[in-house]
């Protein structure tokens, strides 16, 4: 019991997962109004901020694997509200690009994630966490090569 609390108490994997639910789940109901969840509307941020279109690139920058981004973004593929295709140089590797229907989605959501921005601020040291996310390219080479 005694070694169950000191996980409970100090892990940082199961406190940072804890945060992450809170935090998500406080920005999902920001959000609702928009018909976006906070991962749909964070995968729509990543492709219109993007630089390079393709899924791989993506899925890096989500830190998620091409498996698991691919069923996230069929979901917003049926909703119109991105599209993926094959790109012409390398059939191998494939595009996604927000449709003009996901960037108005996008833009109308903007607001509600700026007014949940500014609220979590007042509970959240952003800069702590702004932070923890320039870290986290770092961070994923230094934990992988462990």
């Amino acid at each position: 019991m005694r070694d169950a609390r000191a996980v409970v108490e100090t892990c940082p994997g199961l406190t940072l997962r804890m945060a992450a639910r809170l935090v998500s789940r406080f920005f999902d109901l920001h959000l609702l109004e928009s018909g976006l969840n906070l991962a749909q509307f964070g995968l729509m941020a990543l492709i219109a901020a993007s630089t390079d279109d393709t899924v791989g690139a993506l899925a890096e920058r989500a830190g998620l694997e091409q498996s698991t981004l691919s069923r996230n973004l069929r979901q917003l593929e049926r909703d119109g509200q991105i599209e993926i295709a094959m790109v012409e140089t390398d059939l191998r590797r494939r595009a996604v690009w927000l449709t003009e229907k996901g960037a108005r989605q996008l833009e109308a959501a903007m607001p509600l994630w700026r007014e949940a921005h500014r609220l979590l601020g007042r509970v959240l040291v952003l800069d702590d966490v702004a932070r923890l996310g320039a870290a986290m390219p770092g961070l994923a080479k230094r934990l992988v090569a462990d």
